[in-house]
């Protein structure tokens, strides 16, 4: 599985980092989604960015199997 991240859609909500802050992060310019890990492993970290693509507000995030 890899975490695919839109920035062009990405509205900074930060939805994202709360949910899985060891994949995601947000920038320090404007808040937009930063992925720190693409590939995670494991069942908590596949949990957690599937919980994140769903939670997105802005349909920014996507999992490619």
């Amino acid at each position: 599985m890899k975490i695919v991240a839109d920035t062009g859609k990405c509205v900074g909500a930060g939805q994202c980092a709360l949910r899985g802050p060891e994949l995601f992060d947000q920038s320090e310019e404007d808040g937009t989604v930063v992925v720190l890990n693409s590939e995670p492993e494991g069942e908590l970290l596949t949990k957690r960015a599937r919980e994140a693509v769903h939670l997105c507000p802005s349909g920014a995030l996507s999992l490619a199997e």
